[in-house]
C-alpha cells in the first residue's frame, strides 16, 4: 500500500507538473476571464498610502497582470516553491475569481503544503463554478484519495472519466479509479 501511495503521488505530480509547464504558455489566452470593477481602497487608505507598503510585508506579489502573475505562480510551482505559488494563486483569484484553473492550481498546491482541508475547500469552490472542468475533478479525486476519503475520491474520479474518457486526464482518472482500495 505504501508503494502504491508513493507511485500514485509521483504520477499525479508528474501529470500536474507537465500541465503547469504547458499552462504557463497559454495563460494569456483564457477566454473565461471576467472584467472586474475598478479597485476600491478600504476606508481610510489612499492609493498614496499603498505605494509606501512593501509587497513582501504581506508575502504577496505586486504584479497586477493576471497573465504574468499566473506565469510566476506556475514557475514557483514547478520549482517546488509551493508557499510562493499558493500566495500567487491566491492573489490571482482576486484578479480572476471565476477561473477554475486557478482554483485547481491553488488546490493542488495547498495539498502539497499539507493544507489538504483548505485544498479540498478550494477545489470544491472551483467545481461549483464549472462542474464540467475535467482537470479539477481529477485533482479533487486525487486529494480525496490522499486524505483517506475513498468514496469521495471515487465519485470525483468517475466524474472526470465521464466527462471524457479518451483524453489524458480521463485516462489518468480511470487508472486512479482502478487503483483505489
Amino acid at each position: 500500500m505504501v508503494v502504491f501511495q508513493i507511485v500514485f503521488g509521483l504520477t499525479i505530480f508528474t501529470i500536474t507538473r507537465q500541465y503547469y509547464i504547458q499552462d504557463s504558455d497559454n495563460v494569456g489566452n483564457d477566454s473565461t476571464e471576467i472584467r472586474q470593477p475598478a479597485f476600491v481602497w478600504p476606508d481610510g487608505v489612499t492609493q498614496m498610502d499603498s505605494t509606501q507598503l512593501d509587497s513582501s510585508t504581506f508575502g504577496r506579489s505586486s504584479i497586477e497582470d493576471p497573465a504574468e502573475l499566473a506565469r510566476q505562480a506556475n514557475e514557483f510551482f514547478t520549482k517546488g516553491q509551493y508557499d510562493k505559488a499558493a500566495d500567487s494563486y491566491q492573489q490571482l483569484l482576486i484578479l480572476r475569481p471565476n477561473n477554475v484553473n486557478t482554483y485547481n492550481n491553488l488546490g493542488i498546491t495547498l495539498h502539497y503544503l499539507g493544507r489538504s482541508t483548505e485544498a479540498l475547500r478550494r477545489l470544491n469552490e472551483g467545481v461549483a463554478i464549472d462542474p464540467t472542468h475535467q482537470r479539477i475533478w481529477l485533482t479533487l479525486g486525487y486529494v480525496n484519495s490522499q486524505t483517506g476519503s475513498t468514496e469521495k475520491a471515487r465519485n470525483a474520479l468517475t466524474t472526470a472519466v465521464n466527462i471524457d474518457a479518451s483524453n489524458e486526464i480521463g485516462k489518468s482518472a480511470a487508472e486512479m479509479l482502478e487503483n483505489l482500495p
